[in-house]
This record gives structure tokens, C-alpha cells and sequence, in this order.
């Protein structure tokens, strides 16, 4: 058996059972993490960089919609479900066979990184054509405490619910 396959079959056995508790941690940890999220970027970010970050502009370029409510609402799909669904069936498997020790808080941290360069390097740079992390201003600098502080809050939420009983 080679190492590559030592690694897939130890993140194999870190996945967690898809059961009605993991349903509800993940839209726990979604929904606290994208409400703490929304304050960040439209109500704390005003005030240090004078203006708002706006996700919902960005899936629009990416996707080439007008509608600012179905932006929105993809914007919060992907808050509430796709990156809780990634930390939970990804980010945590992985830490779990490839450096247990790692603390959660950490991973969360690391986590909120990954998020913003898929983000800001990925689907603004590659999908929608901005320059790289939109050129490392002030935007991009709230934008990297944001999903840092979005992740930190999902890892804590999934921690918690680790700790309390069925």
C-alpha cells in the first residue's frame, strides 16, 4: 500500500456519519457564521474602510446575473451550506489523518484563508477577471479578516457541538 493511499484511506475514516445531528450542526455553524460574516461586511467594515464589501457583486460578475436578489441568495447558499459543508466534509477530515493536533481554532483560521483565496483569487481573479485579490487594498484586507472571523465562528460552533451530549 503506498502513502497516497494510507492518506485517502485515513481521510476516509474521518468522515463523519451524514445523520440528522451533523444536518444540524452544519446549519448552526452556517447560520451564525454568515450572520457574524453579514455584520462584518456591512456594518463594521463601513466604518473602517468606508464602504461595504459586497458579495453579492461578485457572484454577479462570476455569474454574469443582474438579479440582485438571486446574488444574495447564492451568496447565502454558500455561506449557510457549501463552505460549513466543506469545513465539515474536508477541511476537519483532513486535520483528523493528517495532523490531529492541530487545534480547532486553528484550523478555523486556516480555513477562513482558503475561503478567501478561493474567493478573492479564485472567483474574482480567474471567474470574473479583477486583478489578484483585488490588488491587496482595503478591500481585500477586510475581506481576509472577514472570512478568517466567518471560519473562526463555523469551527467554533462545530466545537461546541462536538462537546455538548446528543
Amino acid at each position: 500500500m503506498s502513502y497516497t493511499d494510507l492518506s485517502v484511506s485515513r481521510v476516509k475514516a474521518t468522515l463523519p456519519a451524514i445523520d440528522s445531528r451533523l444536518i444540524i450542526t452544519l446549519l448552526l455553524a452556517g447560520v451564525a457564521s454568515t450572520v457574524v460574516w453579514e455584520i462584518w461586511a456591512r456594518v463594521i467594515t463601513p466604518e473602517l474602510i468606508g464602504g461595504k464589501l459586497s458579495p453579492a457583486g461578485l457572484v454577479k460578475s462570476v455569474f454574469g446575473i443582474s438579479s440582485s436578489f438571486l446574488a444574495e441568495a447564492i451568496h447565502l447558499v454558500t455561506g449557510v451550506i457549501a463552505y460549513p459543508l466543506g469545513y465539515l466534509l474536508i477541511a476537519r477530515p483532513l486535520k483528523q489523518a493528517l495532523w490531529p493536533s492541530l487545534p480547532w481554532w486553528l484550523l478555523g483560521a486556516l480555513y477562513g484563508v482558503v475561503l478567501f483565496v478561493f474567493a478573492l483569487y479564485v472567483m474574482a481573479h480567474w471567474f470574473a477577471g479583477f486583478p489578484a485579490f483585488l490588488g491587496w487594498g482595503a478591500l481585500a484586507q477586510v475581506s481576509l479578516a472577514g472570512h478568517v472571523l466567518f471560519a473562526l465562528v463555523l469551527a467554533a460552533v462545530v466545537q461546541l457541538r462536538d462537546r455538548s451530549p446528543t
